[in-house]
């Protein structure tokens, strides 16, 4: 179940960040992402100490990141040398059942839906067109794979992260989903949970430094 989800984000992640489509190795997957602090990823669905040390020691290139799901605690002894686990950037695979809200944007904001090459991003704007409030995702079969959710700190509780993600689940639910998939921060996990997503596994994030 884990894995099918893990599977089910990374492909998720990748077209919702228009990258290259997934590369499928012998342990998992690599992900080209082309970004000065993050060149690519490997995602592992299923890590062993086997096979979090064989993706580890397939990289060259500095600030390619390894991400599975675990306890971060648990991966340092299984890197090889100039590999960290971070412990910051590691966070949390969550799941809900989506359900239709027709949610209303809070008084003082306006709220758009746009699609663009499969990914529907919704976006709320201030009364002066400033944005405060955005998410974006990705519809991989039955999955809604919701990504790049951020309120800016102005706006904050005010109830928009809450309205971004019902919005993305009515979107999903129109075009076929049932479920949702994300990737969460700390921060963002305590949103979600009293929205009904729950955990599904931590996600432990590692990065090649040398």
């Amino acid at each position: 179940m884990v894995a099918e989800l893990v599977r089910t984000w990374v492909a998720g992640w990748a077209v919702s960040r228009r990258t290259p489509r997934p590369t499928e190795l012998p342990w998992g997957w690599y992900v080209e992402v082309d970004d000065p602090k993050e060149v690519g990823r490997l995602v592992l669905p299923e890590p062993s100490p086997a096979t979090v040390r064989a993706a580890a020691a397939s990289v060259e290139a500095p600030y390619t990141w390894l991400k599975f799901p675990g306890e971060p605690c648990d991966a340092q002894p299984w890197l090889p040398e100039g590999w960290v686990v971070d412990e910051e950037e590691s966070g949390h695979l969550m799941t809900a059942g989506l359900r239709r809200t027709e949610p209303v944007a809070p008084d003082g904001y306006a709220a758009s839906v746009e699609q663009d090459g499969g990914v529907t991003f919704v976006r709320v704007h201030d009364s002066a067109g400033e944005l405060a409030a955005r998410g974006q995702m990705a519809v991989i079969g039955r999955a809604g794979v919701v990504d790049r959710v951020v309120t800016q700190e102005a706006h904050r509780r005010r109830g928009l992260g809450g309205f971004v993600m019902r919005t993305l689940a009515d979107e999903a639910l129109a075009r076929g989903a049932g479920v949702g998939v994300l990737g969460a921060t700390d921060d963002g996990r305590a949103l979600y949970e009293s929205l009904g997503w729950r955990l599904s596994t931590p996600l432990t994030e590692c990065v090649y430094r040398p």
